[in-house]
Protein backbone atom coordinates (compact mmCIF):
# COMPACT_ATOMS: atom_id res chain seq x y z
CA UNK A 1 0.00 0.00 0.00
CA UNK A 2 1.41 3.38 -0.96
CA UNK A 3 1.98 6.24 1.51
CA UNK A 4 -1.02 8.52 1.77
CA UNK A 5 -3.56 5.76 1.05
CA UNK A 6 -5.85 4.28 3.61
CA UNK A 7 -8.18 1.32 3.94
CA UNK A 8 -11.77 2.42 4.26
CA UNK A 9 -13.74 0.31 6.67
CA UNK A 10 -16.68 1.17 8.90
CA UNK A 11 -18.86 -1.04 11.13
CA UNK A 12 -21.80 -0.33 8.82
CA UNK A 13 -19.83 -1.40 5.76
CA UNK A 14 -18.34 -4.47 7.44
CA UNK A 15 -21.74 -5.72 8.59
CA UNK A 16 -23.29 -5.15 5.18
CA UNK A 17 -20.53 -7.00 3.36
CA UNK A 18 -21.43 -10.22 5.15
CA UNK A 19 -24.72 -10.37 3.25
CA UNK A 20 -23.30 -9.04 0.00
CA UNK A 21 -21.69 -10.98 -2.81
CA UNK A 22 -19.52 -9.85 -5.72
CA UNK A 23 -22.16 -11.03 -8.19
CA UNK A 24 -24.91 -8.96 -6.55
CA UNK A 25 -22.64 -5.93 -6.69
CA UNK A 26 -21.84 -6.68 -10.34
CA UNK A 27 -25.54 -6.96 -11.18
CA UNK A 28 -26.31 -3.64 -9.50
CA UNK A 29 -23.41 -1.92 -11.24
CA UNK A 30 -24.43 -3.29 -14.65
CA UNK A 31 -28.05 -2.18 -14.18
CA UNK A 32 -26.84 1.27 -13.15
CA UNK A 33 -24.59 1.47 -16.19
CA UNK A 34 -27.45 0.51 -18.53
CA UNK A 35 -29.99 2.94 -17.00
CA UNK A 36 -27.58 5.88 -16.96
CA UNK A 37 -26.46 5.17 -20.53
CA UNK A 38 -30.11 4.97 -21.56
CA UNK A 39 -30.56 8.48 -20.18
CA UNK A 40 -27.27 9.68 -21.70
CA UNK A 41 -28.43 8.67 -25.19
CA UNK A 42 -31.94 10.19 -25.10
CA UNK A 43 -31.22 13.13 -27.39
CA UNK A 44 -29.47 11.23 -30.19
CA UNK A 45 -32.52 9.32 -31.55
CA UNK A 46 -34.56 12.53 -31.62
CA UNK A 47 -32.05 14.51 -33.67
CA UNK A 48 -33.41 13.56 -37.13
CA UNK A 49 -36.97 14.06 -35.88
CA UNK A 50 -36.19 17.59 -34.69
CA UNK A 51 -34.68 18.40 -38.08
CA UNK A 52 -37.48 16.88 -40.17
CA UNK A 53 -40.45 18.22 -38.20
CA UNK A 54 -39.15 21.76 -37.74
CA UNK A 55 -40.05 21.63 -34.04
CA UNK A 56 -36.96 23.71 -33.23
CA UNK A 57 -37.05 25.77 -36.41
CA UNK A 58 -34.69 25.27 -39.32
CA UNK A 59 -31.80 23.07 -38.23
CA UNK A 60 -28.72 22.27 -40.28
CA UNK A 61 -26.87 18.97 -40.13
CA UNK A 62 -24.26 20.74 -37.98
CA UNK A 63 -26.95 21.91 -35.55
CA UNK A 64 -28.21 18.35 -35.10
CA UNK A 65 -24.66 17.05 -34.75
CA UNK A 66 -24.07 19.53 -31.94
CA UNK A 67 -27.16 18.32 -30.08
CA UNK A 68 -25.87 14.77 -30.24
CA UNK A 69 -22.23 15.63 -29.60
CA UNK A 70 -22.52 17.76 -26.44
CA UNK A 71 -23.64 14.94 -24.09
CA UNK A 72 -21.07 12.59 -25.65
CA UNK A 73 -18.15 14.98 -25.15
CA UNK A 74 -19.15 15.98 -21.61
CA UNK A 75 -19.82 12.36 -20.63
CA UNK A 76 -16.45 11.34 -22.01
CA UNK A 77 -14.28 14.09 -20.51
CA UNK A 78 -16.24 13.99 -17.25
CA UNK A 79 -15.04 10.42 -16.71
CA UNK A 80 -11.60 11.76 -15.86
CA UNK A 81 -12.96 13.63 -12.84
CA UNK A 82 -15.54 11.01 -11.84
CA UNK A 83 -13.03 8.16 -12.08
CA UNK A 84 -10.69 10.00 -9.73
CA UNK A 85 -13.58 10.75 -7.36
CA UNK A 86 -14.50 7.05 -7.37
CA UNK A 87 -10.99 6.14 -6.27
CA UNK A 88 -11.44 8.57 -3.38
CA UNK A 89 -15.06 8.06 -2.31
CA UNK A 90 -15.98 4.63 -3.69
CA UNK A 91 -18.68 3.38 -6.04
CA UNK A 92 -21.18 2.91 -3.22
CA UNK A 93 -21.49 6.69 -3.02
CA UNK A 94 -20.77 7.63 -6.61
CA UNK A 95 -23.35 5.34 -8.27
CA UNK A 96 -26.37 6.93 -6.52
CA UNK A 97 -24.86 10.44 -6.79
CA UNK A 98 -24.32 10.22 -10.57
CA UNK A 99 -27.76 8.63 -11.07
CA UNK A 100 -29.53 11.26 -8.95
CA UNK A 101 -27.78 14.14 -10.72
CA UNK A 102 -28.72 12.71 -14.12
CA UNK A 103 -32.43 12.88 -13.20
CA UNK A 104 -32.35 16.70 -13.22
CA UNK A 105 -31.39 17.30 -16.89
CA UNK A 106 -33.62 14.41 -18.02
CA UNK A 107 -36.71 16.02 -16.45
CA UNK A 108 -35.66 19.50 -17.56
CA UNK A 109 -35.48 18.34 -21.17
CA UNK A 110 -38.82 16.56 -20.95
CA UNK A 111 -40.76 19.51 -19.52
CA UNK A 112 -38.89 22.68 -20.50
CA UNK A 113 -36.33 22.24 -23.30
CA UNK A 114 -38.06 20.39 -26.14
CA UNK A 115 -39.10 23.57 -27.93
CA UNK A 116 -35.82 25.46 -27.53
CA UNK A 117 -32.58 24.60 -29.29
CA UNK A 118 -30.53 26.67 -26.83
CA UNK A 119 -32.09 24.98 -23.79
CA UNK A 120 -31.53 21.56 -25.36
CA UNK A 121 -27.83 22.35 -25.77
CA UNK A 122 -27.53 23.52 -22.15
CA UNK A 123 -29.46 20.57 -20.73
CA UNK A 124 -27.54 18.20 -23.02
CA UNK A 125 -24.35 19.45 -21.37
CA UNK A 126 -25.61 18.31 -17.96
CA UNK A 127 -27.08 15.14 -19.45
CA UNK A 128 -23.47 14.19 -20.07
CA UNK A 129 -23.21 13.37 -16.35
CA UNK A 130 -24.93 10.06 -17.08
CA UNK A 131 -22.11 9.08 -19.42
CA UNK A 132 -19.53 9.34 -16.62
CA UNK A 133 -20.98 6.31 -14.79
CA UNK A 134 -18.65 4.03 -16.73
CA UNK A 135 -15.69 5.38 -14.73
CA UNK A 136 -17.57 4.56 -11.51
CA UNK A 137 -18.36 0.95 -12.37
CA UNK A 138 -14.98 -0.34 -13.53
CA UNK A 139 -13.03 0.33 -10.30
CA UNK A 140 -16.05 -0.69 -8.21
CA UNK A 141 -16.39 -4.07 -9.96
CA UNK A 142 -12.62 -4.53 -10.16
CA UNK A 143 -12.30 -4.31 -6.37
CA UNK A 144 -14.95 -6.98 -5.76
CA UNK A 145 -13.34 -9.73 -7.87
CA UNK A 146 -10.16 -11.77 -7.77
CA UNK A 147 -7.62 -11.05 -10.55
CA UNK A 148 -8.53 -14.30 -12.34
CA UNK A 149 -12.17 -13.14 -12.74
CA UNK A 150 -11.78 -9.42 -13.33
CA UNK A 151 -11.81 -9.58 -17.12
CA UNK A 152 -15.10 -11.47 -17.14
CA UNK A 153 -16.65 -9.27 -14.45
CA UNK A 154 -15.67 -5.99 -16.09
CA UNK A 155 -16.81 -7.37 -19.44
CA UNK A 156 -20.23 -8.20 -18.00
CA UNK A 157 -20.42 -4.71 -16.53
CA UNK A 158 -19.42 -3.26 -19.90
CA UNK A 159 -22.41 -4.96 -21.52
CA UNK A 160 -24.44 -2.25 -19.81
CA UNK A 161 -23.53 -0.08 -22.79
CA UNK A 162 -26.55 -1.79 -24.31
CA UNK A 163 -28.52 0.96 -22.56
CA UNK A 164 -27.80 3.12 -25.59
CA UNK A 165 -29.47 0.50 -27.80
CA UNK A 166 -32.55 0.52 -25.54
CA UNK A 167 -32.69 4.28 -25.92
CA UNK A 168 -32.33 4.05 -29.70
CA UNK A 169 -35.13 1.50 -29.98
CA UNK A 170 -37.66 3.11 -27.62
CA UNK A 171 -37.17 6.89 -27.50
CA UNK A 172 -38.83 7.86 -30.78
CA UNK A 173 -41.87 5.62 -30.35
CA UNK A 174 -42.41 6.86 -26.78
CA UNK A 175 -41.88 10.47 -27.89
CA UNK A 176 -44.61 10.11 -30.52
CA UNK A 177 -47.05 9.01 -27.81
CA UNK A 178 -46.16 11.96 -25.61
CA UNK A 179 -43.20 14.33 -25.93
CA UNK A 180 -42.24 14.06 -22.25
CA UNK A 181 -42.91 10.33 -21.94
CA UNK A 182 -39.42 8.90 -22.64
CA UNK A 183 -37.90 11.42 -20.23
CA UNK A 184 -40.40 10.73 -17.45
CA UNK A 185 -39.91 6.96 -17.75
CA UNK A 186 -36.13 7.28 -17.74
CA UNK A 187 -36.17 9.67 -14.78
CA UNK A 188 -38.39 7.26 -12.84
CA UNK A 189 -36.00 4.37 -13.52
CA UNK A 190 -33.06 6.51 -12.44
CA UNK A 191 -34.87 7.43 -9.22
CA UNK A 192 -35.67 3.80 -8.41
CA UNK A 193 -32.08 2.81 -9.14
CA UNK A 194 -30.69 5.64 -6.99
CA UNK A 195 -32.61 4.40 -3.95
CA UNK A 196 -31.78 0.74 -4.63
CA UNK A 197 -28.09 1.52 -5.12
CA UNK A 198 -27.92 3.41 -1.83
CA UNK A 199 -29.61 0.57 0.05
CA UNK A 200 -27.91 -2.42 -1.59
CA UNK A 201 -24.47 -1.47 -2.90
CA UNK A 202 -21.37 -1.63 -0.74
CA UNK A 203 -17.72 -1.05 -1.54
CA UNK A 204 -15.47 -4.09 -1.45
CA UNK A 205 -13.94 -4.82 1.97
CA UNK A 206 -10.44 -3.48 2.32
CA UNK A 207 -10.88 -0.85 -0.41
CA UNK A 208 -7.87 1.46 -0.49
CA UNK A 209 -8.75 5.17 -0.76
CA UNK A 210 -6.04 7.67 -1.75
CA UNK A 211 -5.69 10.82 0.32
CA UNK A 212 -3.63 12.84 -2.15
CA UNK A 213 -5.33 15.59 -4.15
CA UNK A 214 -7.21 14.88 -7.37
CA UNK A 215 -4.73 16.88 -9.43
CA UNK A 216 -1.80 14.94 -8.00
CA UNK A 217 -3.48 11.66 -8.84
CA UNK A 218 -4.43 12.89 -12.32
CA UNK A 219 -0.85 13.87 -13.10
CA UNK A 220 0.43 10.55 -11.77
CA UNK A 221 -2.12 8.51 -13.73
CA UNK A 222 -1.51 10.32 -17.01
CA UNK A 223 2.18 9.47 -16.83
CA UNK A 224 1.49 5.72 -16.50
CA UNK A 225 2.31 3.88 -19.75
CA UNK A 226 -0.83 1.75 -19.39
CA UNK A 227 -2.99 4.88 -19.44
CA UNK A 228 -2.08 6.17 -22.88
CA UNK A 229 -1.56 2.70 -24.36
CA UNK A 230 -4.96 1.45 -23.19
CA UNK A 231 -6.45 4.79 -24.24
CA UNK A 232 -5.35 4.18 -27.83
CA UNK A 233 -6.57 0.58 -27.81
CA UNK A 234 -9.96 1.52 -26.41
CA UNK A 235 -10.43 4.52 -28.68
CA UNK A 236 -10.02 2.22 -31.69
CA UNK A 237 -12.15 -0.65 -30.33
CA UNK A 238 -14.94 1.42 -28.88
CA UNK A 239 -14.61 4.16 -31.49
CA UNK A 240 -15.04 1.60 -34.27
CA UNK A 241 -18.12 0.20 -32.55
CA UNK A 242 -19.70 3.65 -32.18
CA UNK A 243 -18.85 4.61 -35.74
CA UNK A 244 -20.68 1.60 -37.15
CA UNK A 245 -23.60 1.77 -34.74
CA UNK A 246 -24.12 5.35 -35.96
CA UNK A 247 -23.33 5.01 -39.66
CA UNK A 248 -24.23 1.44 -40.54
CA UNK A 249 -27.89 2.21 -41.37
CA UNK A 250 -26.91 5.08 -43.68
CA UNK A 251 -24.26 2.88 -45.30
CA UNK A 252 -26.67 0.01 -45.90
CA UNK A 253 -29.36 2.29 -47.31
CA UNK A 254 -26.98 4.18 -49.58
CA UNK A 255 -24.67 1.40 -50.75
CA UNK A 256 -27.02 -1.59 -50.73
CA UNK A 257 -30.44 -0.04 -51.26
CA UNK A 258 -32.03 -1.44 -48.09
CA UNK A 259 -35.20 -0.06 -46.58
CA UNK A 260 -34.74 2.01 -43.41
CA UNK A 261 -36.44 -0.60 -41.21
CA UNK A 262 -34.25 -3.40 -42.57
CA UNK A 263 -31.09 -1.31 -42.13
CA UNK A 264 -32.05 -0.46 -38.54
CA UNK A 265 -32.62 -4.11 -37.69
CA UNK A 266 -29.21 -5.04 -39.10
CA UNK A 267 -27.65 -2.24 -37.05
CA UNK A 268 -29.40 -3.62 -33.96
CA UNK A 269 -27.87 -7.02 -34.71
CA UNK A 270 -24.43 -5.40 -34.95
CA UNK A 271 -24.93 -3.75 -31.55
CA UNK A 272 -26.25 -6.90 -29.87
CA UNK A 273 -23.28 -8.97 -31.04
CA UNK A 274 -20.81 -6.32 -29.85
CA UNK A 275 -22.52 -6.13 -26.45
CA UNK A 276 -22.56 -9.92 -26.03
CA UNK A 277 -18.91 -10.23 -27.02
CA UNK A 278 -17.71 -7.65 -24.50
CA UNK A 279 -17.84 -10.04 -21.51
CA UNK A 280 -16.59 -12.85 -23.75
CA UNK A 281 -13.52 -10.77 -24.57
CA UNK A 282 -12.94 -10.10 -20.88
CA UNK A 283 -13.31 -13.79 -19.98
CA UNK A 284 -10.92 -14.82 -22.76
CA UNK A 285 -8.40 -12.27 -21.49
CA UNK A 286 -8.64 -13.91 -18.05
CA UNK A 287 -7.94 -17.33 -19.56
CA UNK A 288 -5.25 -16.71 -22.18
CA UNK A 289 -4.12 -13.16 -21.47
CA UNK A 290 -5.13 -9.76 -22.84
CA UNK A 291 -2.41 -9.51 -25.49
CA UNK A 292 -3.43 -12.54 -27.60
CA UNK A 293 -7.09 -11.50 -27.45
CA UNK A 294 -6.34 -7.92 -28.49
CA UNK A 295 -4.07 -9.20 -31.25
CA UNK A 296 -6.89 -11.25 -32.76
CA UNK A 297 -9.33 -8.36 -32.29
CA UNK A 298 -7.35 -5.82 -34.26
CA UNK A 299 -6.27 -8.33 -36.92
CA UNK A 300 -9.90 -9.30 -37.56
CA UNK A 301 -10.96 -5.64 -37.57
CA UNK A 302 -8.29 -4.70 -40.12
CA UNK A 303 -9.15 -7.58 -42.45
CA UNK A 304 -12.92 -7.12 -42.23
CA UNK A 305 -12.72 -3.35 -42.72
CA UNK A 306 -10.60 -3.91 -45.84
CA UNK A 307 -13.15 -6.44 -47.13
CA UNK A 308 -16.03 -4.05 -46.44
CA UNK A 309 -14.18 -1.25 -48.25
CA UNK A 310 -14.59 -3.28 -51.43
CA UNK A 311 -18.37 -3.09 -50.93
CA UNK A 312 -19.10 -6.81 -51.43
CA UNK A 313 -22.76 -7.85 -51.71
CA UNK A 314 -24.33 -8.54 -48.33
CA UNK A 315 -25.08 -12.13 -49.30
CA UNK A 316 -21.52 -12.70 -50.52
CA UNK A 317 -19.37 -11.73 -47.57
CA UNK A 318 -20.57 -8.25 -46.66
CA UNK A 319 -22.80 -9.35 -43.78
CA UNK A 320 -20.15 -11.73 -42.42
CA UNK A 321 -17.52 -8.96 -42.50
CA UNK A 322 -19.65 -6.55 -40.49
CA UNK A 323 -20.78 -9.15 -37.95
CA UNK A 324 -17.20 -10.35 -37.48
CA UNK A 325 -16.14 -6.75 -36.90
CA UNK A 326 -18.92 -6.32 -34.35
CA UNK A 327 -17.71 -9.41 -32.47
CA UNK A 328 -14.08 -8.27 -32.60
CA UNK A 329 -14.74 -4.69 -31.50
CA UNK A 330 -16.97 -5.85 -28.64
CA UNK A 331 -14.41 -8.40 -27.45
CA UNK A 332 -11.67 -5.78 -27.75
CA UNK A 333 -13.53 -3.34 -25.53
CA UNK A 334 -13.76 -6.03 -22.84
CA UNK A 335 -10.13 -7.11 -23.19
CA UNK A 336 -8.78 -3.56 -22.82
CA UNK A 337 -10.23 -3.20 -19.34
CA UNK A 338 -9.07 -6.67 -18.41
CA UNK A 339 -5.59 -5.45 -19.32
CA UNK A 340 -6.01 -2.37 -17.11
CA UNK A 341 -7.13 -4.54 -14.18
CA UNK A 342 -4.12 -6.81 -14.69
CA UNK A 343 -1.38 -4.17 -14.81
CA UNK A 344 -2.73 -1.31 -12.64
CA UNK A 345 -2.65 -0.90 -8.87
CA UNK A 346 -6.25 -1.29 -7.58
CA UNK A 347 -6.19 2.12 -5.89
CA UNK A 348 -5.53 3.77 -9.27
CA UNK A 349 -7.94 1.77 -11.45
CA UNK A 350 -10.65 4.45 -11.21
CA UNK A 351 -8.35 7.26 -12.30
CA UNK A 352 -6.85 5.26 -15.14
CA UNK A 353 -10.28 4.04 -16.22
CA UNK A 354 -11.57 7.61 -16.28
CA UNK A 355 -8.82 8.74 -18.64
CA UNK A 356 -9.08 5.65 -20.85
CA UNK A 357 -12.87 5.91 -20.89
CA UNK A 358 -12.57 9.54 -21.94
CA UNK A 359 -10.27 8.52 -24.79
CA UNK A 360 -12.75 5.86 -25.84
CA UNK A 361 -15.66 8.27 -25.71
CA UNK A 362 -13.81 10.80 -27.84
CA UNK A 363 -12.70 7.96 -30.08
CA UNK A 364 -16.37 7.16 -30.57
CA UNK A 365 -17.13 10.80 -31.35
CA UNK A 366 -14.45 11.40 -33.99
CA UNK A 367 -15.01 8.50 -36.47
CA UNK A 368 -18.64 9.45 -37.28
CA UNK A 369 -17.48 12.99 -38.04
CA UNK A 370 -14.72 11.65 -40.28
CA UNK A 371 -17.10 9.24 -42.04
CA UNK A 372 -19.62 12.03 -42.58
CA UNK A 373 -16.98 14.44 -43.89
CA UNK A 374 -15.42 11.89 -46.24
CA UNK A 375 -18.77 10.79 -47.64
CA UNK A 376 -19.93 14.38 -48.04
CA UNK A 377 -16.74 15.23 -49.92
CA UNK A 378 -16.21 12.10 -52.03
CA UNK A 379 -19.56 10.25 -51.82
CA UNK A 380 -17.72 7.12 -50.78
CA UNK A 381 -17.65 5.08 -47.58
CA UNK A 382 -14.69 3.08 -48.85
CA UNK A 383 -12.15 5.73 -47.80
CA UNK A 384 -13.44 5.73 -44.23
CA UNK A 385 -13.33 1.91 -44.12
CA UNK A 386 -9.77 1.86 -45.43
CA UNK A 387 -8.81 4.39 -42.75
CA UNK A 388 -10.27 2.03 -40.13
CA UNK A 389 -8.35 -0.91 -41.60
CA UNK A 390 -5.07 1.03 -41.50
CA UNK A 391 -5.74 2.27 -37.97
CA UNK A 392 -6.52 -1.26 -36.76
CA UNK A 393 -3.31 -2.55 -38.35
CA UNK A 394 -1.25 0.15 -36.59
CA UNK A 395 -3.00 -0.68 -33.32
CA UNK A 396 -2.13 -4.34 -33.84
CA UNK A 397 1.54 -3.32 -34.06
CA UNK A 398 1.16 -1.29 -30.86
CA UNK A 399 -0.39 -4.29 -29.11
CA UNK A 400 2.50 -6.63 -29.87
CA UNK A 401 5.07 -3.91 -29.27
CA UNK A 402 4.88 -1.50 -26.30
CA UNK A 403 1.69 -2.98 -24.81
CA UNK A 404 3.08 -6.50 -24.74
CA UNK A 405 6.36 -5.28 -23.23
CA UNK A 406 4.40 -3.57 -20.47
CA UNK A 407 2.41 -6.73 -19.76
CA UNK A 408 5.62 -8.79 -19.67
CA UNK A 409 7.17 -6.30 -17.24
CA UNK A 410 4.41 -6.98 -14.70
CA UNK A 411 4.29 -10.69 -15.39
CA UNK A 412 0.86 -10.72 -17.04
CA UNK A 413 1.66 -11.83 -20.58
CA UNK A 414 1.06 -15.54 -21.08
Amino acid sequence: MSTGDRVTSTPHTTAAVRSSTPWVMLAMATIGFAVNFWAWALISPLGPLFRNTGRLGELSELDVSMLVAVPVVVGSLGRIVVGSMTDRYGGRLMFPVVSALTILPVLFIGFFALDSYALLLVSGFFLGIGGTVFAVGVPFVNAWFQPSQRGLAIGIFGAGMGGTAISALTTVSLFERGAALPFVITAALLAVYTVAAWLIMRDAPGRVAPTTSMMQRLRANITLPVTWQAGILYSVAFGGYVAFSVYLPAYLITEHGLEAADASMRMAGFVVIAVIMRPVGGAMADKIGSIPVLGVVFAVTAVCAAIAAGNPPLHAGGTVAFLAMAAALGAGSGAVFALIAQVTDPSRVGGVTGIVGAAGGLGGFIPPLVMGFVYGRFESYAIGLWLLAITAALTLALTFGPVRRLAVAVGQAR
